[in-house]
C-alpha cells in the first residue's frame, strides 16, 4: 500500500484441540526475543518429522536429496526450453537438475512424486506484500487508501503493533502465501518501530521457509532507528549469499534514502504512485540503478516511464488493490505501452485475497476490458491482448526480476533452485483440462496448489500444509491480534 484497543466485542473461537498459550508456542530454540519480540525458531514451525511420521512416501521425500517429479504437465516459463505436456522433473540437493520426458532413475536413488493430472509450475514471486498486517485480514473490508487505509492501518493499528504482534503477522502471512502457491515474496515492512520490530520480522521470514526479500522501511516512535539500522540488519542477518532471505530498503520520495541504498549495496523500493518529478530528480543525481523496484506506478508520465525502463528499473503492480481501494487505473497498460514487462503483487489482506490466481485474473481481465473499450470506441493500432501464459510469466520469471532472484528461481530451469508448485487439475471445477496455461490463470484457485516445494523442500503436500502446526499458529495469530486492537482501542466489528 502507500506511504501516503479495547476488547474485541465478539468472543473469538479457539482452534480446538490446541490449548497451548501463545508463550508456550513461542518458546523454543534461542529463547524469546528481547522486549517481548518473538522466539526463533517457533516449534509449531518444525513439524515436516510429525507430519511424515504416518506417511511413509512423505518421510521419503524428507529424507533422500533425489526427488523425482514425475508424468506432470510441465509448465517451465523458460522460453527456451519449451513446455511439456508430459515430463518429469529431476530434483537434487534443492536444485532442477533436468527436466524432460522419462527421466531415468534407479528406484532406491530417489524419491517419486506422482504428477499425474498435476501441472507442474515455479512458484509464484509476490513482489509487494506489507506481510505484517496478516493480524488484520479483512478488517478493512470496504476501506479506500484515503482516508480509511491510511487513518485505521497506518496510523492507529500500526503504531500499536509490539515485536511479537509483528513476529505473528508476518509469520501467519508468509506461511498463508505459500499454503495458496507463492513461494517468494518482497515484504516491505513498514513497522520497524525498533530494531526488536525489525529482529522479529525477519526472524518470522526465516522461521516460516518461505523465500523473500526483506525490505526494510520505516516505523513509528521515538525508538525507530530507521534508516540507518539497515546497516546492522545488513552486517547481523544478510552476510551471506547462500540462504532464503536477501535485503532492500524500502524508500520514499528522499534522496538521502537513495544514497543509503546505493552505500549498502542493496535495491531500492519505493511507491512510485504520481511521483514522475522525483524519478526524474534521482536520474539527474546519478541515483537509478538496474534492479531498483517501482510499486503501482500509477499517474506516470512518460519521462517517468522511459527512465524506469532505461534505467533497468522493476515494476510491481497491484492491480486488485488498486482498483479497489482508489489508487488509480492500475498501469498494466502504461507499463507495456512502454516496454515494461511488470511482477505482479498482493499488497496486504487488510481488504481483499492475497492468492495469486485472483491476482492474475484480475490483470488479465483489466487488461482484456481496456482493449475492447479502445476496440469499440473505433481505435486503431491497439494492443495485444494478454494471454494466460503472460500472466503465468509476470506471476513467475517476471516476479523473480523483480526481487532480483531470476538466476535463482521463476523458471523450472536445470540449475535454478527448486522452486515448484503441482497444481491438481483432476478436479470438478477444472477438469477436463484442456489448456494448461488457461486452467491455471482462468479456472484455479488455492484449493488447487497440492504440493509446495522451496528450494526443493516439501511445504506442502497433498493439499496440506506440512510447514507448520497450522492450529498452533492460528492460535499465535489470534492473540496477537485481540492484543493489538485492545491497545489501539480499535473495535473489531465481526458481522458488519
Amino acid at each position: 500500500m502507500g506511504d501516503q484497543a479495547k476488547d474485541v466485542a465478539t468472543k473469538r473461537t479457539e482452534p480446538a484441540g490446541h490449548p497451548a498459550s501463545r508463550r508456550t508456542v513461542l518458546q523454543a530454540g534461542a529463547g524469546l526475543l528481547a522486549a517481548g519480540a518473538a522466539a526463533a525458531p517457533v516449534p509449531a514451525l518444525a513439524q515436516s518429522a510429525a507430519a511424515s511420521a504416518n506417511d511413509p512416501e512423505l518421510s521419503r521425500l524428507l529424507a533422500l536429496p533425489r526427488i523425482l517429479i514425475k508424468g506432470g504437465v510441465v509448465l517451465t516459463v523458460d522460453r527456451q526450453i519449451g513446455d511439456f505436456a508430459r515430463a518429469d522433473v529431476l530434483i537434487e540437493d534443492g536444485k532442477i537438475r533436468e527436466v524432460k520426458p522419462n527421466i531415468a532413475v534407479a528406484a532406491d536413488a530417489a524419491a517419486v512424486i506422482d504428477a499425474t493430472n498435476r501441472i507442474v509450475i515455479p512458484g509464484f514471486v509476490d513482489t509487494h506484500s506489507h506481510s505484517y498486517q496478516g493480524l488484520l485480514r479483512n478488517i478493512l473490508t470496504n476501506g479506500v487508501l484515503n482516508p480509511d487505509y491510511n487513518r485505521d492501518i497506518q496510523t492507529t493499528l500500526t503504531p500499536a503493533y509490539s515485536a511479537s504482534d509483528a513476529y505473528a503477522g508476518v509469520l501467519i502471512t508468509a506461511l498463508g502465501l505459500m499454503d495458496m502457491g507463492t513461494t517468494t515474496i518482497v515484504d516491505i515492512s513498514q513497522v520497524s518501530h525498533t530494531p526488536e520490530h525489525s529482529d522479529a520480522c525477519i526472524h518470522a521470514l526465516k522461521d516460516s521457509g518461505i523465500r523473500a526479500v526483506y525490505a526494510y522501511y520505516r516505523g513509528a516512535g521515538a525508538a525507530t532507528q530507521f534508516p540507518q539500522d539497515i546497516r546492522r540488519i545488513a552486517r547481523t542477518y544478510f552476510n551471506s549469499k547462500d540462504q532464503l532471505l536477501t535485503l532492500a530498503l524500502g524508500t520514499s520520495p528522499d534522496a538521502k534514502l537513495y544514497t543509503l541504498a546505493r552505500e549498502v549495496g542493496v535495491p531500492a523500493v519505493l511507491h512510485a504512485n504520481r511521483l514522475s518529478d522525483f524519478l526524474i530528480e534521482l536520474n539527474r543525481a546519478g541515483l537509478l540503478r538496474a534492479g531498483d523496484e517501482y510499486i503501482h506506478c500509477t499517474g506516470l508520465n512518460d519521462a517517468a516511464w522511459r527512465l524506469i525502463r532505461d534505467s533497468g528499473g522493476r515494476i510491481s503492480l497491484s492491480v486488485e488493490i488498486e482498483m479497489t481501494m482508489g489508487q488509480g487505473l492500475p498501469a498494466i497498460q502504461d507499463a507495456l505501452d512502454h516496454g515494461v514487462r511488470p511482477s505482479l503483487s498482493s499488497d496486504h489482506g487488510a481488504t481483499v485475497a492475497q492468492d495469486f490466481f485472483s491476482v492474475m485474473r484480475a490483470v488479465f481481465t483489466l487488461q482484456h476490458l481496456q482493449y475492447f473499450q479502445r476496440a469499440f470506441a473505433g481505435e486503431q493500432n491497439l494492443p495485444r491482448r494478454l494471454s494466460p501464459r503472460d500472466m503465468l510469466e509476470f506471476a513467475t520469471i517476471e516476479g523473480a526480476r523483480c526481487a532480483g532472484l531470476d538466476s535463482k528461481v521463476g523458471t523450472l530451469t536445470p540449475g535454478k533452485e527448486a522452486d515448484i508448485l503441482l497444481l491438481a487439475a483432476d478436479r470438478i471445477s477444472v477438469w477436463p483440462l484442456n489448456n494448461a496455461p488457461g486452467a491455471v490463470v482462468n479456472l484455479m484457485n488455492p484449493s488447487n496448489v497440492d504440493t509446495v516445494m522451496i528450494a526443493g523442500k516439501i511445504k506442502k503436500w497433498r493439499g496440506k500444509l506440512i510447514a507448520a502446526d497450522v492450529p498452533q499458529v492460528l492460535r499465535l495469530a489470534a492473540d496477537a491480534r485481540d492484543a493489538l486492537l485492545r491497545r489501539a482501542n480499535f473495535p473489531m466489528n465481526l458481522l458488519g
